[in-house]
């Protein structure tokens, strides 16, 4: 799949500028769109809302 230019596009917060795999997130109301900051037009993944939220729930308890 290719980048969506559409999608407004936000660094992750728990990314930092020169450390670890960056990544960017664009969400809509019923998907949440991923892909890499250092590759951007290197394509994207989409999941459902529901699946990003328990994502967001898992890694927040870690």
């Amino acid at each position: 799949m290719s980048s969506t230019p559409e999608l407004a596009w936000f660094k992750s917060s728990h990314s930092s500028g020169s450390q670890g795999d960056c990544v960017e997130v664009a969400l809509t109301p019923s998907t949440a769109h991923v892909r890499d900051t250092k590759d951007r037009e290197g394509g994207e993944f989409a999941v459902s809302a529901g699946s990003w939220t328990a994502f967001l729930n898992h890694v927040s308890e870690a």
